[in-house]
């Protein structure tokens, strides 16, 4: 993927040797996150029914299933079934301008 996503908030699928992954990636202010691109709730896709990803202040990223709402640069639940739960996070890195899932830090 090549810089920043052109739109602040992108939903993709990226493709491995271990299958497919749905990825959310966000620009804001603090920089570019990635998460799963699943609800703690429901286990649906975000934008399972509907393409719009961003609150209208583009802070929040809602779930078009049942409006749970996270913050869009830590990915915490901030408002209604999102309140005490969190997204996923996908740790990504930049490299030579291009945003990279980032490799696991090695445990121990």
């Amino acid at each position: 993927m090549q810089d920043a996503p052109a739109a602040p908030a992108l939903s993709l699928t990226v493709t491995s040797e271990a299958g497919d992954f749905p990825l959310l990636v966000v620009r804001t202010a603090q920089g570019v996150s990635g998460y799963v691109n699943m609800c703690p709730h429901q286990f649906l896709p975000l934008d399972h029914r509907g393409g719009q990803l961003l609150s209208k202040d583009g802070e929040k990223l809602m779930c078009s299933a049942h409006g749970a709402m996270f913050d869009a640069a830590t990915g915490e639940g901030v408002a209604g079934e999102g309140l005490g739960c969190a997204l996923m996070r996908v740790p990504l890195e930049t490299v030579e301008g291009q945003i990279r899932i980032a490799r696991a830090a090695p445990e121990g």
